[in-house]
């Protein structure tokens, strides 16, 4: 496959003619990026000494520097390691109207990390599969991807690392592993082309280009941008799909189906007997805060990640029940994130963004007070978001918790359940009481008035992701004592799994 790719096929004056009438197209099209909200990711790897750095150099000379950002990504660093793989790539989505342009990307991470002993082929492979889904999360958003592959031939990379080791200025640009890279150039091959074939997808398109000849590599290069930003403007503008050009056979990916837990509606859990008495409750209480104490310390040690998911109505106590499950913990060893509406940088950015950043290190709890299925619940009642974003969210959190498990995480999924009389009292309670005023809005009173359609899509809600690896537990809150028990209990339970697995 690689050794096909054609090179330079016109001379040097006609190059340079044409990327000049490319860079004057490319410089009309950012005001239409900015207007068009277009977010646009730009993907550049390939052989050590094939030219990443002076081809990203030349490409940014076409752009205004205050909406774009390139990054370098070598092998992760500490932090990095302690994070789902794709979390910093994740972390560095650019907003609409911007440019990210990254000096070996989320790819670094697949072939190279395989041939460098860093990860086993079985792991490489699963990240391929990773990597379609991200970039195909990331299309169904509206982000352009534009991926290349910098070819050079062997010759042409053994002149380029001679010239660069040769001087002293040059010489730090050269590390063991482009050495091998040289080294093991068949072997390179022959897992780059697999890197290729398995992650060419219409959401991401491999353009590989011949850059023996510099020149000729950043006239391909431009011309590829450019008509991809066309090309997809153009597309956006008459409401469909863009598919770039494309140099080779797309994959064949299909969506994962997931296997699903059978879950009863929220209207039929039952409240009325499930209670507590104080003495059973505060006995209890000072059991499971102990024990998940201990537990906290084993999943330390075996650096195994918990994220704590919960939903609920409003006033069904998500708060104190959050702080009893805290009380019990080392506070060192866990965050809580409230998610309240997204700010304008969170929505300027796929919507999982936000969830991304605040993922803590592994060993750690990261309790999310509201979570990710804001996109399936509230936006869609509050029109914020068109049905088939909505309809597509419910494969992308499914997709996104697997990824958290394949990480090694627990993920426990809460929806504390009252009914609609409990929560009446609540909010009588919470607006005659004065230092509790504060927990009452306007708000909570109109979305009480959409109660029926509230539940309509919560029963969708835990329906369609409730799979087998990541269930919802719905827990009964009616009574407080009983809800924050049920909830601490089940948290012990799901990590006593997991450490018994």
């Amino acid at each position: 496959m690689l050794d096909k790719i054609k090179h330079n096929e016109i001379t040097k004056d006609q190059c340079a003619e044409q990327i000049e009438k490319l860079r004057a197209r490319l410089f009309s099209l950012e005001t239409k990026i900015k207007d068009n909200a277009l977010p646009v990711i730009i993907t550049i790897d390939g052989w050590s000494a094939s030219g990443k750095g002076s081809q990203i150099a030349q490409l940014i000379k076409c752009l205004d520097p205050r909406f774009y950002k390139v990054m370098s990504f070598g092998k992760p660093n500490e932090v990095e390691r302690r994070k789902p793989w794709l979390w910093r790539f994740a972390c560095a989505m650019p907003m609409q109207g911007n440019f990210l342009i990254l000096d070996r990307s989320w790819y670094r991470d697949t072939a190279n990390a395989y041939l460098y002993d860093e990860i086993d082929k079985a792991e490489m492979r699963r990240r391929f599969d990773d990597i379609n889904v991200f970039e195909r999360q990331l299309a169904d958003d509206g982000y352009l991807i534009v991926k290349f592959f910098l070819h050079i031939s062997e010759d042409e990379q053994k002149k380029r690392i001679k010239k660069l080791t040769s001087s002293d200025y040059t010489s730090w640009r050269i590390d063991e592993h482009d050495l091998y890279n040289l080294k093991k150039r068949e072997k390179f091959t022959k897992y780059y082309e697999e890197m290729i074939q398995k992650t060419n997808t219409p959401s991401g398109v491999w353009n590989v280009i011949g850059a023996d000849d510099k020149t000729w590599a950043k006239l391909e290069m431009l011309r590829v941008l450019v008509e991809a930003v066309e090309g997809k403007l153009a597309a956006k503008a008459e409401g469909k799909s863009f598919v770039p050009k494309n140099q080779f056979d797309f994959a064949d990916v299909k969506l994962e189906q997931f296997e699903m837990s059978k879950m009863q509606k929220v209207r039929e859990a039952a409240l009325v007997d499930k209670t507590l008495t104080d003495e059973e409750y505060d006995e209890l209480l000072e059991k499971y805060q102990d024990k998940l104490f201990k537990l906290q310390n084993l999943c330390y040690q075996k650096k195994i990640p918990v994220i704590i998911c919960y939903e609920g109505w409003d006033a069904a106590g998500k708060g104190g029940n959050i702080r009893r499950v805290a009380n019990a913990l080392d506070p060192r060893g866990y965050e809580v994130e409230p998610i309240a509406a997204p700010d304008k940088y969170e929505l300027a950015r796929h919507y999982l963004y936000r969830f991304w950043i605040r993922l803590e290190n592994d060993g750690h709890f990261t309790i999310f007070d509201r979570t990710w299925y804001g996109r399936v619940m509230v936006e869609p009642i509050e029109n914020i978001t068109p049905p088939d974003r909505v309809e597509q969210a419910y494969q992308e959190i499914n997709e996104f918790e697997k990824l958290l498990m394949q990480w090694g995480a627990v993920v426990i999924k809460f929806w504390i359940n009252i009914d609609k009389e409990e929560q009446l009292k609540r909010f009588t309670l919470r607006q005659n009481t004065p230092e509790k005023q504060w927990k009452i809005t306007d708000e909570d009173w109109r979305n009480r008035e959409k109660w029926d359609t509230y539940e309509k899509y919560i029963d969708t809600m835990i329906e369609k992701t409730s799979t087998k690896a990541a269930p919802w537990t719905i827990i009964e809150g009616n009574d407080k004592k009983y809800a924050r028990i049920k909830a601490m209990k089940t948290i012990i339970d799901k990590i006593e799994e997991k450490l018994g697995k």
